[in-house]
Parts: structure tokens; C-alpha cells; sequence
């Protein structure tokens, strides 16, 4: 046993991390919820994330198109805990990341897709809602710099919306149903950034622990799964998450 290794880092060959907003502040992308957050700033942007209020009012999908068209993830990059949770895939380490955020960054820091289950979509794929047609939403950003308000389907004329779930929408099935097998099969479950407080995803973690899984959870708020937690740690988390990962590979950041 490693000197100062914790239990939870011992012995452990399926690791699950789960991440939410706050693994990507670092990034320069602001989170929902915090002090800072886009809710907190400005709450009435909240109402164009509602999927009725979104496909019915155009004034709406406006406010909703122009705030993406502009989100900081297009010229941001991965940072430290992004690339932290990356290196964890390697020879002899079952890793998968669950992630509530939309942005891609867990790929570009170097995951394969397959590794990554998205589970609210992402921000790079726009769909039809008419024809189901789907396309880059770089595409479609381009339209909306270029002036286009409310861009439409080129094909039926349909309402586009971004890959993602608003709230009033379903989690996709198919994704939720993977995404309890990962848990249920996991020796550790990472928590990182996320305040576990938007369900069914957060709920995931439940699954783990009763299955007899380490819950770790690294994040600046209290969350309701703490108790649940094998440890909690409240530190940066460009810190943190290169010191836990540390122990599974053996370099422990601060060894």
C-alpha cells in the first residue's frame, strides 16, 4: 500500500467520473448556479431553456441562439482537470466519464468517444425539429453572426434546436439506460464540478454506491450526496482532480 494512499484509491480497476459545470470554469466557461453563474447574472435566460417556451416563442429561440452563438466554450480550451481525467485511460483502467456538460471537452482533452457518455448532448450537433435532419452547429452559428435571429431548417423550414436536453425534455433513454450500467458496474465514481442537484442524472450516483462502489466527490458547494461520499473534497479543481487521479495511477501530484 502506498504511503498516504487513500482506501478508496486502492485496488480499483473501473473508475467512473461524473462531471458538471465546474469542471469547465477553469476553462472560462461559467457555470449555471454559482455566484458567477449564467442563471445567477441574468435569471430571465433561464426561461429559453425550457423546451415549450423555446419552440413557441421566437423572441425566445432568439435569446437562446444569440447566447450560444457567443458562449465562451467555441474559443476555449480543455484545462488541467480536463486533461487529468484523460490520462486516467490507460492499460489496465476500466474509465468511463458521464458528463452533464455539453461543451466536448472531455474528447478534446484526449478521450476517445466511446469513453465519454454525454448525458445532456452537446453544444456541436443542431437538429431539426421538423424532419430530424441534423447538422454543425458551427453551421448554424455562422448564420446567427451573420444576423439570422431564429435560423430555420434549410430542408423543411422546421425549428432548429441545439443537440441538448432542455428542461421539460426526457433524458434520452438509450443514454440514461448505459449510463446505469456504467454505474452499477463501477468500483469508484469520481464527482466532479457538479452540485448533484438535477436529476435523473445526478441520481446516477446512487446506483453506484448501493452497488458498494467509493463515491469521491470534488466540488466547491455542499452537494446531497456527500454523506454518500468516501471522501469530499472542497479544494480548486485543477488541484484536486490531478492529485486523485494521481493516486490511481500511482504519481500522486504532490509526490
Amino acid at each position: 500500500m502506498s504511503v498516504g494512499k487513500p482506501v478508496w484509491a486502492q485496488h480499483v480497476s473501473r473508475v467512473v467520473v461524473f462531471t458538471g459545470a465546474g469542471v469547465s470554469t477553469a476553462s472560462g466557461i461559467p457555470d449555471y448556479r454559482g455566484p458567477d453563474g449564467v442563471w445567477t447574472r441574468t435569471p430571465g435566460l433561464a426561461e429559453a431553456f425550457e423546451y415549450d417556451r423555446f419552440m413557441s416563442d421566437p423572441a425566445v429561440r432568439a435569446l437562446f441562439w444569440r447566447t450560444y452563438a457567443n458562449h465562451a466554450a467555441w474559443d476555449a480550451a480543455p484545462n488541467g482537470a480536463h486533461r487529468a481525467i484523460a490520462a486516467l485511460d490507460r492499460p489496465g483502467m476500466a474509465l468511463r466519464v458521464l458528463t452533464q456538460n455539453i461543451d466536448g471537452f472531455h474528447q478534446r482533452a484526449g478521450l476517445a468517444e466511446r469513453k465519454v457518455l454525454e448525458l445532456h448532448g452537446t453544444m456541436h450537433r443542431t437538429d431539426c425539429t421538423g424532419c430530424g435532419r441534423s447538422l454543425p452547429t458551427a453551421e448554424v452559428r455562422a448564420r446567427v453572426l451573420a444576423g439570422e435571429a431564429d435560423p430555420r431548417c434549410g430542408g423543411c423550414g422546421g425549428v432548429l434546436k441545439l443537440g441538448t436536453v432542455l428542461f421539460g425534455q426526457e433524458l434520452d433513454p438509450v443514454v440514461l439506460g448505459n449510463a446505469a450500467a456504467i454505474m452499477q458496474a463501477a468500483q469508484l465514481v469520481i464527482a466532479v464540478g457538479s452540485s448533484l442537484l438535477v436529476n435523473p442524472a445526478a441520481g446516477l450516483l446512487a446506483l453506484a454506491v448501493d452497488r458498494g462502489a467509493h463515491l469521491v466527490v470534488i466540488n466547491r458547494d455542499p452537494t446531497p450526496y456527500d454523506e454518500l461520499a468516501a471522501e469530499v473534497i472542497r479544494e480548486d479543481i485543477e488541484v484536486a482532480v490531478p492529485r486523485v487521479t494521481g493516486y490511481l495511477s500511482g504519481r500522486p501530484a504532490d509526490a
